[in-house]
C-alpha cells in the first residue's frame, strides 16, 4: 500500500500536499467545497502586523500557462486573525496548520511571528520575505542574504515553533539566499514565491496591473520551480517545501526527486477548488505507476544518479 506520509520539523503530515498561502484563505472558505482535513496541512494567507486593504485594482492578469497577481498582501492583521479567523478554522480543521506571515520591518516580523507562534493551532511559520506585490517590503528582505538572515534571526529569538523562510525566485542566487536563512536558524526553507513579471494592455498603452509589475504563478514557472529547489537542496541540509505551477501528483513527485520535503500547490486552487483534494486522491495512482512505496524515501532522489 503506497504511504504518502511525510514529516517536516518532527511533525507528520499524512501526504505532502499543501495549498499555499494566498490561495486558500484561512481555510474555511475552501471547507465548503470539500472535507479540507484531507491536506497534509495548508498555509494560510499571508498576514501581517497590521491590516491592509492591497493594491488597486485590477490586480489579477492572464499570462500564457500562467497568471499574474498584485493583491499586495490584503488582510486584515494579525490581530483579528487571532480572534476571528482561528476560532473559525478550528471548527472545520482538526490538524497544525501553517501561519504566512509578511512584514515591512524586521521588527513587523518579529512581533506577528511572537503573536502567531502562541497560537496552539499553529505547526509551523511561514515568514515570506519575498512577495513581489508590495513596495517598502517582502522581496527586499528576500533578495539580499544578510537581510534574509537579519529577519530569520529575529523571528527565532521570539518563537519557539519551526520557522520556514519563503525565498523569492527574482534572484541571482537563491542559494545563497537560503544558506544565509540556515546559518541564521532557519529549520527550513520555502521556495518558489512568484516571478516578477508585467503585461501591457495594446487598447490603453498601459500596464494591465495597476500596480504595474505583478507575480507570475502557474504552469510557466514550474521548471523554474523544479530548477531552484534542486540547486537549494545541494546547499543546505534544512528541510525544503517546493512550490511553484505545481497542478498534478506528477509534479509533487518531480518537486519532489529535486529535494522538497513536501510541497504547496497554489494557482491550481484558483483553477479549481478541488485541485488539492483531487492531487492526493491521485497520489497512490502515480506513486505505484513509478514503482514508489513511500514518499518520504524520495525527497532529493534526482541527486543519487
Amino acid at each position: 500500500m503506497a504511504d504518502t506520509r511525510v514529516t517536516l520539523s518532527g511533525i507528520t503530515l499524512d501526504n505532502p500536499v499543501i495549498p499555499a498561502s494566498g490561495t486558500f484563505g484561512y481555510g474555511r472558505e475552501f471547507a465548503q467545497f470539500y472535507d479540507i482535513n484531507c491536506l497534509g496541512t495548508f498555509s494560510f494567507k499571508g498576514t501581517t502586523r497590521e491590516p491592509r486593504f492591497g493594491n488597486p485594482a485590477p490586480r489579477i492578469a492572464e499570462g500564457p500557462s500562467g497568471m499574474l497577481n498584485a493583491v499586495g498582501l490584503q488582510n486584515p492583521g494579525v490581530e483579528r486573525v487571532i480572534a476571528e479567523e482561528l476560532p473559525e478554522l478550528k471548527k472545520v480543521f482538526r490538524k497544525p496548520v501553517m501561519a504566512n506571515v509578511s512584514g515591512f520591518s524586521v521588527e513587523d516580523y518579529a512581533h506577528t511571528c511572537a503573536l502567531l507562534d502562541r497560537e496552539e493551532q499553529v505547526g509551523w511559520l511561514e515568514v515570506n520575505i519575498s512577495c513581489p506585490n508590495v513596495h517598502g517590503g517582502g522581496m527586499a528582505f528576500g533578495s539580499d542574504p544578510a537581510a534574509a538572515a537579519e529577519v530569520t534571526r529575529a523571528v527565532k529569538a521570539v518563537t519557539t515553533k519551526p520557522v520556514y523562510m519563503k525565498l523569492s525566485p527574482n534572484v541571482t542566487d537563491i542559494a545563497a539566499v537560503a544558506r544565509a536563512c540556515e546559518e541564521a536558524g532557519a529549520d527550513g526553507v520555502s521556495l518558489i514565491n512568484t516571478l516578477l513579471a508585467m503585461r501591457i494592455d495594446l487598447k490603453r498603452k498601459k500596464p494591465v496591473l495597476a500596480n504595474g509589475t505583478g507575480g507570475l504563478s502557474g504552469p510557466a514557472v514550474f521548471p523554474v520551480a523544479v530548477r531552484m529547489v534542486y540547486q537549494v537542496y545541494e546547499a543546505v541540509s534544512i528541510p525544503i517545501i517546493g512550490m511553484g505551477g505545481v497542478s498534478s501528483a506528477e509534479d509533487v513527485i518531480e518537486l519532489m526527486l529535486a529535494g522538497a520535503a513536501a510541497v504547496e500547490v497554489g494557482a491550481a486552487n484558483l483553477v479549481s477548488p478541488f485541485a488539492c483534494r483531487d492531487i492526493i486522491r491521485d497520489l497512490p495512482r502515480v506513486m505505484e505507476q513509478y514503482g514508489i512505496q513511500s514518499l518520504s524515501d524520495i525527497t532529493g532522489g534526482a541527486h543519487n544518479g
